[in-house]
């Protein structure tokens, strides 16, 4: 039995890095493809190889997974946004977060096309910029010595690249490693998002940064919450400072009295738009409806 980690996914075929720097093609046996584990990029498994055909037969216990983009076992997530072409949406960014918060993976923030804006429009973003780092989120700018910045955040690390499609993901990893040559296309003015350049995950090799980063497709919406609302609140860093605080211990801090996190946006330690994220958030998970699968297992749809 061999041992490697999964580095592509595409049309039900598996590339696996070896410890020895091969890449050997497998598929994954009939009992992942019937059960409801299926192997992830970033996955360790443990395989079987002969005459150039491959056979995944486990897939060891995972650090971490993230559903979209699909992919296990990261040390951080790089969250691509753009400030115009598309433009800036808190909500998707704070969706994102949310989602990187749950999955216990560090989020580091790059804004990409900041080129575009003039000085006046680039210096209304540097509040939006002072609140995530003032939250504790390394923000990145893409006006900035990028591959330098980069070679400290990315030394020795399994990293992920997510954001909007059109957003620069490809842009920024061929600015990281120009050899990638990967292919970028101009965002539709039309539709005011990009073409899907990318249609698989893949695990990228940097040896220039001694790591290794997935480009990923893109997406036009962003919603995954699979947890209950009464533990949104866990996943916003600026909120878990006063959890605790309120009058009643079951405070959802929407319209409780003597609420800790009201009082904090009230002072401006908390900013108005993340809790305005939290309250829209709290009201999606909310409202959805209970799907139950077989067996009687209840999820949200």
């Amino acid at each position: 039995m061999k041992k490697g980690r999964i580095i592509r996914s595409l049309a039900g075929y598996y590339d696996i890095l070896t410890d020895q720097g091969q890449v050997e093609r497998t598929r994954a046996r009939g009992a992942f493809r019937q059960g409801k584990e299926k192997p992830l990029v970033g996955d360790f498994v443990d395989y079987e190889s002969e005459q150039g055909e491959g056979l995944i037969w486990a897939i060891e216990p995972r650090e971490n997974e993230l559903v979209r983009p699909a992919v296990a076992n990261v040390d951080l997530a790089i969250i691509v946004t753009s400030v115009r072409q598309p433009d800036f949406s808190q909500n998707l960014l704070d969706r994102q977060l949310v989602a990187l918060e749950a999955a216990g993976v560090r989020p580091v923030l790059y804004f990409s096309k900041l080129d575009l804006l003039s000085e006046r429009e680039r210096a209304a973003f540097a509040p939006i910029f002072e609140d995530y780092e003032r939250i504790g989120y390394q923000v990145i700018q893409s006006t900035g010595a990028v591959q330098a910045i980069f070679k400290t955040v990315l030394k020795d690390q399994v990293a992920v690249v997510m954001g909007q499609t059109g957003a620069g993901k490809s842009t920024l990893l061929n600015a990281l490693d120009p050899a990638l040559a990967l292919t970028t296309n101009e965002v539709s003015q039309a539709l005011s998002r990009g073409k899907h350049t990318t249609r698989q995950v893949s695990l990228l090799a940097l040896a220039a940064y001694q790591a290794l980063i997935a480009d990923t497709p893109g997406f036009s919406s962003y919603e995954v919450f699979d947890f209950p609302a009464t533990e949104l609140g866990l996943y916003f860093p600026e909120f878990r400072a006063h959890l605790g605080e309120c009058q009643f211990r079951s405070c959802q801090h929407l319209n409780e009295p003597g609420c800790a996190i009201k009082e904090a946006v009230a002072l401006g330690t908390i900013s108005q738009a993340r809790y305005n994220s939290y309250q829209l958030f709290y009201q999606v998970i909310q409202g959805r409806r209970p799907v139950y699968e077989k067996g009687g297992k209840k999820r949200r749809s």
